[in-house]
């Protein structure tokens, strides 16, 4: 036997082949390092994102003016009780300051269509830029 190796004996290899346990080790280890910064990464970006879509859902509420058809007479504009004839005088200032002339307009089930098509023409002829209309 004289081409065998001084570490095998006649009962066989008796030390542990540690090269498989150590590259798998290794891979662990950079994978570790690799995707680690990732997933930090990822959950800052959506709690931010979550934040910021809360600040300008709030800024949106804010900018623009809701109208109500209430009655024949009666119009709420953001909460506030007007008739029908001073719409026009009321809404001309509120969107005059503002650089987004966005009007959100809804209507009771009562209100007939020509009132509703008369409130309609009033917001549009004191300068609203935007008008959208709120249905069932």
């Amino acid at each position: 036997m004289s081409g065998t190796s001084s570490k095998q004996t006649n009962g066989g290899i008796h030390e542990v082949n540690m090269t498989p346990l150590i590259d798998v080790s290794l891979v662990l280890v950079v994978m570790l390092l690799l995707l680690t910064p990732l997933a930090f990464e990822s959950s800052i970006a959506v709690r931010r994102a979550v934040e910021s879509a809360k600040a300008s859902e709030k800024k949106l509420q804010e900018e623009r003016i809701e109208l109500t058809v209430v009655s024949e007479d009666s119009v709420l504009v953001n909460r506030a009780m007007v008739s029908r004839r001073e719409l026009s005088g009321v809404l001309r200032p509120m969107l005059d300051g503002r650089t987004d002339r966005r009007v959100v307009l809804a209507c009771a089930d009562q209100v007939e269509h020509g009132i509703f098509v008369d409130v309609l023409d009033r917001v549009k002829l004191s300068g609203a830029g935007e008008i959208a209309v709120l249905g069932r």
